[in-house]
């Protein structure tokens, strides 16, 4: 049986996501959700697969792992903290 982790966005990834978002809607008119549509399908995934993605070595807190968007281009940095999965950050992959 899997449980799933509670959320948690920092303000820090919180703030870069509604960065993320106001572009994308105003720059990419085909696809103006995409950001937010992405980011919901990842997260249902991880609280319930935090193992997913890859250990990021050079991070500045223990055992903060990335998992990619690829659609969108972005990197969601996350970690396991308790029963959380707290969200970080989140970056352009380029």
């Amino acid at each position: 049986m899997i449980v799933a982790l509670e959320l948690l966005i920092t303000k820090r990834a919180a703030r870069e996501l509604n960065r993320i978002a106001e572009w994308w809607a105003l720059n990419r008119p085909a696809a103006p959700g995409a950001v937010n549509e992405d980011l919901q399908a990842a997260l249902a995934l991880l609280v319930e697969q935090p193992n997913l993605g890859s250990l990021v070595p050079q991070a500045s807190a223990a055992a903060v792992r990335r998992f990619h968007l690829d659609r969108i281009h972005y990197w969601v940095y996350c970690r396991v903290r308790g029963g959380r999965l707290e969200v970080v950050a989140v970056w352009h992959s380029s």
